[in-house]
């Protein structure tokens, strides 16, 4: 299977995922924004040196994708498909920031280095959140949550046709990969046949969007999609906000990891 029909499938599983009855399924979508939001803020919110302290914040993901049912390699392979673009942003913060600014076991580490695993972890936390979010919700009723928390309507309408979209992009590129593989004959193609295909690609994608679009007007579209979605808020969705962001809280005020190194230290000694 190449990569783009591995992508694809691991998306359409995680679109699935959010059908399926669970803990995490039946909170209010608005719930899941407010708390997923929250959790975005605080890890951005570190020093950029900040690498230890980020840890228990991992538990915030673990959690919610065993409340959701949703299994770790899928979340793993998005992250991971991903990466590189949290690598190209830091990779040379090694070499523009090389002052020690920690010490392990004698051994100096510059900030550069600090500073690029920071970003790595921030990004493995923050994309992994945004990915339970929409695996736990569903992408339709996270615009409609988006929209009853005063997103305007015209802008959740063309968070659901760019997301329309991109399946059509995508399930055009998994046929062009696939009619490549047929005819190679395992054979790669040169670098200069890729940008033909990229041009193509995005060709065959239009025209099968217009000819979505033309059906959707035949059918009545007048600018507006109406989703169907239940937004019945209850009192375990104010309990989940608010535990979530007290413990966001404590994580940002209290280094958990210092604290709970100093505690083991104390007991040995």
């Amino acid at each position: 299977m190449s990569s783009i029909a591995q992508a694809l499938q691991d998306f359409q599983s995680l679109e699935s995922l959010a059908a399926k009855d669970s803990a995490l399924s039946a909170l209010d979508a608005r719930a899941k924004i407010l708390v997923t939001l929250g959790f975005i803020v605080t890890v951005v919110s570190f020093d950029r040196y900040a690498v230890a302290a980020l840890l228990p914040l991992a538990f915030f993901p673990v959690v919610m994708a065993a409340l959701g049912n949703i299994p770790g390699r899928l979340i793993g392979r998005a992250v991971l498909l991903a990466s590189p673009f949290a690598v190209m942003l830091g990779a040379f913060n090694p070499l523009f920031d090389p002052q020690v600014e920690l010490r392990v076991a004698g051994v100096g580490i510059g900030g550069g280095w600090l500073s690029f695993a920071s970003i790595l972890i921030r990004f493995a936390l923050t994309v992994s959140a945004g990915l339970i979010l929409v695996a736990g919700t569903g992408f339709a009723p996270l615009c409609v949550g988006l929209g009853r928390l005063g997103l305007p309507q015209v802008m959740t309408t063309q968070l659901l046709l760019l997301h329309c979209f991109t399946w059509v992009l995508a399930n055009e590129a998994a046929r062009m990969s696939l009619a490549r593989e047929l005819r190679a004959n395992g054979r790669s193609l040169a670098l200069a046949v890729y940008g033909p295909l990229l041009g193509h690609l995005l060709l065959r994608a239009l025209q099968r969007a217009q000819r979505i679009h033309q059906a959707m007007l035949a059918r009545g579209f007048n600018g507006q999609l109406h989703r169907r979605a239940v937004m019945d808020w209850q009192r375990r969705d104010t309990v989940f906000v608010g535990v979530c962001l007290l413990g966001f809280v404590l994580v940002r005020q209290l280094d958990l990891v210092h604290e709970l190194g100093a505690l083991v230290l104390g007991m040995v000694r």
